[in-house]
């Protein structure tokens, strides 16, 4: 079916009429619609041209959802709905779901103008507030194609052409006109005049929409035809009534002025207050001279009044300057015009906030001040679509900010937005649209422009689901929680203990009153304004996501909510780690182990584990755990106490030596640092990151990461230590690498044998270096991924960068495809690290597979010579093979370990399991076992 006929079934005609019309009207859509709504095509039969019914558009009429109509297969919701993490639901005959894409023909249609007068606002409140008479300006109208724009719901079509349609009529009858025969005149121009702010275009409206029957006096409301009551002068309402305010009159003064102020809001926010009277592409320079003139002057009144209320309009359309900021390692950066960059920013913020705020007094609200109105309970069906269409777009792009620290600096931006989202999820006729799936723009083409009694450009939009507001808001949540972790300091988990108030009460007096209990000394000290800010702005992100949940709950019901949850992103939890100590091997008396990780049949294709690998893998890409091992009597270092808990980290004497210290700064980097990376590690299937952060100290980390595609590196488990020291972010962080076999492999020109990590972020590189209170721990963790762990480690030596592709750098690549399958395979699966057991375990059984396949094809590669400890300075020793065509006998016999023991690591065996200890099976979560695999010997090789 074309779009043009789409659209106009959507608005209430039949497939003939719509065919008929857009026929006379020479594919002209709006027009065509005026004829079908005018009423000059009702005699065309339903048969002509088609047989698809006439889809039901009277007012309040429900559309037909699945559950009514059977039949309908088409619209019902399938099983295999949820399988892409979406939360599908069907409210009020719409059908919402991530995997949807609609094809939408939008049309850009050059502006009329009107003019009129522009009041002055003299009092801050638009509800109550009064004006001065202001000047006479031209102003745009909001054309039609801007009031429907968005991807079509159901009815909405209909609903909004209508209502428009309605509008844009010169007069209305007088609710008496049977006896008076009286007509009120009205004015497109009093609706949809585009005011330079929104308390200009409510002060105006308030003026104009009541008016007086010439005939009889009766008074009318211009929007809907119906009579109002004005109140009584003298007379005191009920204290259930609220105040009269002829805005609230009715359902289509509702529509309109929220679709006026989403459209604003929608505008404002993508910096497009001028964009109409643009010049349309294609025009001669004749054509744009002329235009230019005719707009030059409308622009110019424009302007001024915008600028005169404060507002700042848009530059013009057209390239846009460079901008960014870089730097170059110590190299001092150019910060020219960041100063004023920020304060236009902040400056905007406040004015987006401050519209918003004026916008949401009209939101429909069971819970206003004063008592509701009836159109608070009878929503508009216009209200409904311009909320979906518009508010979601801005909502979801706010939310869809993954800097914390960005977010909490916009505050006031970002706190209308949370009430926002708790007023639409208070009513029961919004609160969907916060859970569900949002249709964004994802690409636009011009099809071409139509000629009739208005210019206009016709594009072709392709909208796609994607995450609605509730969704994006748990990331925020997770981030929210990790940073409010990062500001309760790195003091010891005793300290912790020690304090009497529970942390919300702490958290909520360090808002409010500053002073909170210290560490371990028993100060006062008060909470620095910066952290202060941060955590109160976290603290209303989980607040505001509680409410929201809560509101579903009371207006959706316990199913709708259990249901939106189990979709959501998942708080990192702790891992099942609990210390060093319970690395043990599994005792005989417990002969099955139960496995961390999904199942995976045995014949599952690639796409299949891919699926499966990188939604575990996102799932447990970050998490706390206790890294904690009590010292040894008399082992304490200097300046501690022995009751002082060690770490299973290289920098566990350093972590010691700053366990009751406490630094604000340093606690609010750590904060931002963890809210990131809750949420931003890279997890794929040809590469992956995973951090555990010791539970009371934030400080403290360990991390694996998966060596990536098409390197000799590819599917071995790397870990390093991290440590956030003193003077964190002004300076690097510690990071020391961890997998050498016992300090004697050399992986790496930048991974030494003693764990130092040569790297330009950390000071131990030359090139760009870290950047104080800028650069993070994640572009470490990603440099190292990318940065040291190549295709060919050869060229990362000074003076070896030009020997790409030849002979020496093959061979030693070859030399560390040996130590990876020795070290970072067979030692960690044999032997695996804590906290990442589970980690390195689940990697290699989902992976088997592909890893198999992989060694063997590093079989065909290796040259035949032995291993070399020292990579470094590997020339290539004497082959142990057939003279490098062939794999030398103590690497083959690596391969083929590794392989055993991936078969039974899929079988359900432990390979933790030494030689001479009973068997042990491994079950997976599906609870499933096998009979154990006779166990392998390890050669001689050492692992550590």
């Amino acid at each position: 079916m074309d779009p043009e006929v789409k659209q106009l079934i959507e608005m209430g005609a039949t497939a003939a009429q719509a065919q008929v019309a857009l026929k006379k009207a020479k594919q002209d859509v709006m027009r065509a619609a005026e004829m079908i709504f005018a009423g000059e095509i009702d005699d065309v039969p339903d048969e002509q041209g088609g047989s698809e019914p006439k889809r039901e558009a009277a007012k309040g009429a429900r559309p037909l959802t699945p559950d009514e109509d059977e039949d309908d297969e088409d619209d019902a919701p399938s099983e295999a709905g949820d399988s892409d993490g979406g939360f599908d639901e069907e409210d009020d005959g719409i059908f919402f779901s991530k995997s949807r894409r609609e094809e939408v023909n939008e049309i850009d249609e050059e502006p009329e103008y009107a003019v009129v007068a522009v009041p002055t606002p003299t009092s801050g409140n638009p509800l109550t507030g009064s004006a001065s008479s202001g000047t006479k300006a031209k102003l745009p109208i909001l054309s039609q194609a801007d009031f429907m724009r968005g991807c079509p719901e159901a009815s909405e079509q209909s609903y909004l052409f209508s209502l428009y349609h309605k509008l844009s009529e010169p007069k209305r009858r007088c609710p008496n006109w049977q006896n008076c025969g009286g007509e009120v005149k009205t004015t497109k121009s009093e609706f949809l005049a585009i005011y330079p702010t929104f308390d200009a275009y409510t002060i105006a409206l308030r003026q104009t929409v009541v008016k007086a029957c010439p005939k009889c006096a009766q008074t009318v409301c211009s929007a809907c035809g119906e009579g109002t009551a004005l109140p009584t002068p003298n007379v005191q309402q009920p204290s259930h009534i609220p105040v009269y305010n002829p805005l609230f009159h009715c359902a289509d003064l509702q529509g309109v002025i929220l679709g006026m102020g989403l459209y604003m809001i929608d505008t404002f926010f993508s910096d497009g207050w001028l964009k109409s009277s643009g010049i349309k592409d294609g025009e001669d320079g004749e054509e744009r001279a002329s235009k230019k003139r005719k707009t030059s002057n409308v622009e110019a009144d424009f302007t001024s009044l915008m600028v005169s209320a404060g507002m700042h309009p848009s530059a013009p359309q057209g390239k846009k300057k460079p901008s960014g900021t870089g730097y170059d390692g110590n190299a001092r950066e150019d910060t020219t015009g960041q100063t004023e960059a920020q304060r236009s920013q902040n400056l905007r913020d406040t004015q987006l906030g401050t519209l918003m705020s004026q916008v949401r007094v009209y939101l429909p609200s069971l819970q206003r001040t004063g008592g509701s109105y009836p159109s608070d309970y009878l929503v508009s069906p216009t209200a409904l679509a311009h909320l979906r269409r518009r508010f979601n777009h801005v909502a979801s792009s706010l939310l869809r900010n993954d800097s914390l620290s960005d977010m909490s600096e916009r505050s006031v931006l970002y706190f209308e937005l949370f009430e926002w989202l708790q007023t639409v999820s208070n009513h029961e006729a919004l609160a969907s649209m916060v859970a569900m799936p949002i249709m964004i723009p994802s690409s636009s083409t011009e099809v071409g422009g139509q000629s009739g009694s208005k210019r206009v450009r016709q594009r072709l939009v392709i909208y796609e689901g994607s995450s609605g507001p509730r969704e994006l808001m748990e990331s925020l949540v997770i981030q929210a929680t990790a940073a409010i972790k990062g500001l309760e300091g790195t003091g010891s988990a005793k300290d912790k203990e020690q304090k009497e108030m529970t942390e919300a009460e702490k958290r909520v007096l360090t808002v409010n009153s500053g002073p909170t209990s210290g560490k371990g000394k028993g100060k006062e000290k008060l909470m620095n304004e910066d952290n202060a800010r941060l955590l109160q702005f976290c603290e209303r992100i989980i607040l505001t996501a509680n409410a929201i949940d809560r509101s579903l709950r009371e207006t959706k019901g316990d199913a709708f909510v259990d249901r939106l949850r189990a979709s959501l992103p998942k708080l990192p939890g702790s891992s099942r780690h609990k210390n060093n100590n319970a690395a043990a091997g599994p005792s005989s008396s417990s002969p099955t182990v139960t496995l961390a990780g999904p199942p995976l049949a045995a014949d599952a294709s690639e796409t299949d584990a891919i699926k499966v690998y990188e939604e575990w893998g996102n799932a447990v890409r970050f998490e706390y755990c206790d890294l904690t091992v009590q010292p040894l009597p008399g082992q304490a270092p200097e300046g501690t106490t022995d009751d002082t808990p060690s770490y299973m980290s290289v920098f566990s004497t350093d972590a010691r030596m700053l366990a009751h210290a406490d630094i604000p700064k340093r606690s609010l980097a750590i904060a931002k640092e963890l809210a990131v990376l809750t949420t931003n590690l890279p997890v794929a299937w040809n590469s992956s990151i995973f951090l555990r952060v010791d539970e009371s100290r934030v400080d403290v980390i360990k991390c694996l990461i998966t060596g990536p595609e098409g390197t000799p590196y590819y599917n071995g488990c790397y870990l390093f230590d991290i440590f956030l020291g003193p003077n964190y972010n002004i300076s690097s962080p510690s990071v020391k690498y961890m997998t050498t076999n016992g300090g004697k492999f050399r992986f790496n020109p930048n991974l030494y044998a003693d764990g130092k990590v040569c790297l330009s972020l950390l000071g131990t590189w030359q090139g760009p270096g870290w950047v104080a209170g800028k650069s993070t721990l994640l572009q470490v963790l990603i440099s190292i991924q990318s940065m040291i762990l190549t295709d060919e480690p050869y060229l990362n030596e000074p003076g070896w960068a030009n020997s790409a592709g030849t002979a020496a750098s093959a061979a030693y690549s070859a030399n560390v495809r040996r130590m990876v399958v020795h070290t970072a395979m067979l030692g960690n699966l044999k032997n695996p690290p804590e906290p990442f057991k589970d980690i390195i375990l689940t990697h290699f059984r989902l992976k088997a597979n592909n890893i198999t396949k992989q060694l063997d094809e590093w079989l065909k590669l290796d040259d035949g010579k032995a291993l070399s400890g020292q990579g470094a300075a590997y020339t290539g020793g004497p082959a142990t093979g057939p003279g490098g065509s062939g794999a030398g006998s103590g690497f083959r016999a690596h391969v083929e370990e590794m392989k055993r023991l991936l078969v039974g690591l899929t079988r359900g065996q432990d390979p933790t399991t030494r030689e001479g200890s009973s068997s042990t099976n491994l079950s997976v979560t599906d609870g499933s076992t096998t009979a154990p695999i006779p166990g392998d010997e390890m050669d001689g090789l050492e692992y550590d």
